[in-house]
């Protein structure tokens, strides 16, 4: 696998939909945490499919794309798998229990959601936050 490092440029309007969609992925996470807190025996197919519920609750949840909402609560279920981990080897001092974020930067697109130009200089997200096609540079030549 080659990984890249570029940076994104865009519109104003398109880095106000970028901060949306990690608004969105942040409430996700926290919301998975507050469920796995609330009922006990909360496994990780029990968060991904609230990430569905949640998306039909909430129209700003369902804007984003679906495979974005199953990484954050991915994430969330990884974050308290670490946290039994924790107890369970015995670590020294605080065992890292799940905490809500206040600091997100990211929105993980995995297998949808994104789409590479042939040129490779754009980056096209087709989710319904309006994100839209962005323009790629970097120090690397892809062609």
């Amino acid at each position: 696998m080659i990984i890249v490092e570029m940076k994104a440029y865009g519109k104003s309007h398109q880095y106000l939909a970028i901060d949306e969609a990690i608004r969105t992925v942040k409430f996700i996470r926290n919301s998975c945490i507050r469920l796995w807190m609330d009922n006990k025996g909360t496994g990780k197919y029990d968060l991904s499919k609230y990430s569905k519920v949640l998306a039909k609750e909430f129209p700003f949840a369902n804007e984003l794309n679906s495979t974005a909402r199953q990484a954050a609560a991915e994430r969330a279920w990884s974050s308290i798998c670490r946290f039994f981990e924790n107890c369970k080897k015995k670590v020294p001092g605080k065992k890292g229990f799940p905490r809500f974020q206040k600091h997100c930067r990211s929105v993980e697109y995995k297998q949808s959601g994104w789409k590479l130009s042939p040129d490779k200089k754009s980056i096209i997200f087709s989710d319904k936050k309006g994100i839209g096609k962005l323009k790629l540079k970097g120090t690397w030549d892809l062609w």
